[in-house]
């Protein structure tokens, strides 16, 4: 196994490197990096349905999606992430949760910290989560990655994650809410975040026996760069991945009553009815069939309707 340093904190740089050297390495890979404010979504998640759009656009922080499954997470240079890239012999045994978290939690105890592994594949202290983790399988080969809260901006973080749409219908798959909590409220003397991931990684090193550091090579920096552009930063990937959705509603406006009913497939709206006061706007339908479903792309095509915020507001 080999440690590889890993000072990027750009967020599309830094899944795209996962992705990368699960396919491409030739060796087990042990990595801890951090990730400027950003939201990371699991594969199969619909972003509508998990993200406050509104905030995340107000603060320019990007939605990225991982390859793996799982729950919709927040990052910012107050946590940790920790990615392991492991090969198995054993199908039955290529992924195992336990097996990847309890390293974490033997050097929590170090800490004089009692961290304990809950549900299918968090870390909690005193009933507080401060981990979720998940997994990807390639071949033989199982990508596990764990986000860690440090000191994170617990305040953002709720504003970030959606407390539920319910117009919107999917079979997405939906992120558990729970209370979480930072490592550092929990000890009595904290240290910085620097400190903090200096001593986790001289404990994960000397537990898996790792000799060897080395850096990202300027060959896989230009192929990591290139998955980038071709996948991570494209909208089509991390929103219009999303499984296919629909929004049902009728609302009462300042100008009166409003229903919608739309379709939504690969981000795209596919199927469009809007009546208001029963009318049917069939004119404003046929500018937003086969459009993004996406609030700030929308506002653009409807940017000549003096309703153009009433009508998108009812959209989502």
């Amino acid at each position: 196994m080999i440690f590889i340093r890993r000072p990027q904190i750009n967020p599309y740089f830094n899944l795209a490197a996962e992705e990368y050297l699960l396919k491409n390495s030739r060796e087990d890979v042990l990595m801890l990096w951090q990730n400027e404010p950003s939201v990371v979504v699991g594969k199969h998640q619909n972003v509508m349905a998990e993200v406050n759009m509104d905030f995340i656009h107000e603060n320019n922080i990007p939605v990225i999606r991982r390859i793996s499954g799982g729950g919709t997470v927040y990052h910012d240079l107050g946590n940790v992430n920790l990615t392991l890239i492991t090969a198995s012999a054993k199908q039955e045994s290529l992924i195992d949760f336990r097996k990847f978290t309890q390293p974490v939690i033997d050097f929590l105890k170090q800490l004089y910290l009692d961290a304990v592994f809950e549900g299918k594949n968090n870390l909690t202290i005193n009933g507080k989560k401060f981990s979720g983790n998940s997994a990807h399988v390639f071949k033989n080969k199982t990508l596990y990655h764990g986000t860690f809260l440090y000191q994170t901006d617990l305040g953002r973080l709720e504003k970030v994650l959606y407390p539920g749409n319910g117009h919107i219908v999917d079979k997405s798959i939906k992120s558990i809410r729970a209370t979480v909590g930072n490592i550092s409220d929990f000890l009595q003397n904290p240290v910085t975040i620097k400190t903090f991931i200096q001593q986790l990684e001289l404990f994960l090193r000397d537990y898996y026996r790792i000799g060897t550091t080395v850096d990202l090579t300027p060959e896989e920096l230009r192929a990591i760069e290139r998955l980038v552009k071709e996948k991570y930063s494209r909208w089509e990937w991390n929103t219009g991945y999303s499984p296919k959705y629909a929004i049902r509603g009728e609302r009462n406006t300042e100008y009166g009553k409003f229903h919608v009913a739309l379709e939504v497939k690969e981000g795209i709206i596919s199927e469009i009815k809007l009546v208001f006061e029963g009318k049917e706007l069939k004119k404003t339908e046929r500018k937003l069939l086969g459009q993004r479903h996406d609030k700030v792309y929308l506002r653009k095509i409807l940017a000549d309707n003096h309703f153009s915020e009433v009508i998108i507001d009812n959209l989502f």
